[in-house]
This record gives C-alpha cells, structure tokens and sequence, in this order.
C-alpha cells in the first residue's frame, strides 16, 4: 500500500530584527514547523518561536550571517518537499546572481527569503518562491506580515497574514491564479484547478 504524506503547515517569519510580535503565537497555532528566513535580531526571538513548533533558521546581513551561529543558507525537505532557506534572493527589485545560482544548484520546490520586507508569492518555474514580508519593527509603508504554507498531497498553497490579524485582500485562490500566464503549465496551475477543495487547510 502507497504510503500517504499528511499535509503540514509551515509557519514562515523573516526580519524579526529583535521583535516577537506577541500575536505571532495566535497566528501560528496548530503549526507543524517555523521557518525564519534571517535578519532575526536576537536568539529569544528563535527560542519563542519554538516554544510554538520546530524551527528552522537562518541568518541575514544584520546578523552578521554564521557569526549568529545560524547559517546563511540551509535545504531541509518537509512533507515530501525540498524547501531552501536564504536570507537574500532579490536585492533592489531584482534576483541577485548568488540566489539565482543558489535556486539552480539546488533546485527546491520552495524557497524562502527576506531581506526586502516586501510580501512576495511568485513562481519560478517548478519553485515557489516566497517572502513573508518583514514581522520586525515596521518600516515605512510595509505591511508586517507573516506567510503560512501548506504543503498538501494536491498542491503547495501559500498565503501572507497582516499582523494585526487581517490576511490580504486576495485570497489564496486569487492570488495564485494571478500567476498562471507566468507559470506555464507548473504548480499554480495545480492550485487553481485544485484550490477549491485545499482552501480549507489553510
């Protein structure tokens, strides 16, 4: 008999620089694991995260990467999924050379970052790549956010949630349908064939 993965969500954080929200714990109960793409700020923030779920961190510029004692980068595989953590992907509104590099030597179907403090859900080709947006002090007119994921049988499903308690605007379904034309036939397709029976994991 085939074994059958059982769909997990994944809590998503970046650029704590120092701060734990005290409503991260509300938005990320009943999470299987935490993934913090870097720019943490300080070891409590970590050591609160776990008292939620299993964490996964790396570190960013602001950390002084392994001096954190956190890597730079790091790959685990949850659900059946190769997921990749790196703080720095996209640098002034563009894929820097290393990330690029990083995505084509490891191939992950999901990557996480941070860096820009912008909320991002885009795919590149097979790979979801996903920005929580920054859960730190807010700067300028960026929403604080946090991302969830579920990684299903189905399909992998992200969305972004403010932290004063309102997700987005766009739904899950929307949000991944918007990315069709630019997928081609990848997993966002899956989704929007498929969201109407997976919105309920999330």
């Amino acid at each position: 008999m085939a074994q059958t993965i059982k769909a997990i969500r994944i809590g998503v954080i970046a650029d704590t620089h120092g701060r734990f929200d005290p409503t991260i714990e509300r938005h990320f109960r009943g999470i299987d694991h935490i993934l913090h793409a870097g720019d943490i700020g300080d070891r409590s923030v970590i050591e609160q995260l776990e008292e939620i779920a299993p964490v996964t961190a790396v570190s960013g510029n602001a950390d002084g990467y392994e001096q954190s004692g956190f890597p730079s980068e790091t790959i685990i595989e949850l659900a059946g999924r190769r997921i990749a953590i790196r703080h720095i992907l996209y640098e002034g509104g563009k894929m820097t050379k290393e990330g690029r590099a990083f995505l084509e030597r490891e191939h992950p179907d999901v990557c996480i970052f941070g860096h820009t403090h912008q909320p991002k859900i885009e795919w590149l080709g097979k790979t979801l790549l996903l920005n929580p947006g920054s859960a730190g002090p807010k700067q300028f007119k960026l929403p604080r956010c946090l991302g969830i994921i579920v990684l299903a049988r189905q399909g992998i499903i992200p969305k972004h949630i403010l932290l004063d308690g309102r997700q987005m605007k766009m739904t899950p379904h929307e949000a991944m349908g918007s990315y069709v034309g630019s997928v081609s036939g990848g997993p966002a397709d899956v989704f929007v064939n498929t969201g109407q029976k997976l919105r309920t994991l999330l």
